[in-house]
């Protein structure tokens, strides 16, 4: 059991490592890279399309993946 759980968070590592490669940048030029991102704190807008099924998957996944580590540690300690 320990080993199929573990077999699967490699799995499942190797596929948020994908998804979070995915993901459109949020940087649209250099500038952005000196003001830290305050302009996009006050304009803040809702992801839409392809932008909000990947932030919904990375969520997902990176839930499943912490649920599973937790289950191992607890496999592992007994």
């Amino acid at each position: 059991m320990y080993n199929l759980i573990l077999g699967i968070v490699i799995a499942l590592s190797i596929v948020m490592i994908i998804a979070i490669m995915m993901q459109p940048s949020k940087q649209n030029s250099a500038a952005s890279a000196f003001t830290g991102g305050a302009d996009q704190l006050f304009g803040k807008q809702k992801a839409r399309g392809f932008e909000a099924v990947m932030q919904r998957t990375t969520a997902v996944l990176g839930a499943v993946w912490m649920i599973l580590l937790f289950v191992l540690a607890f496999l592992s300690s007994n």
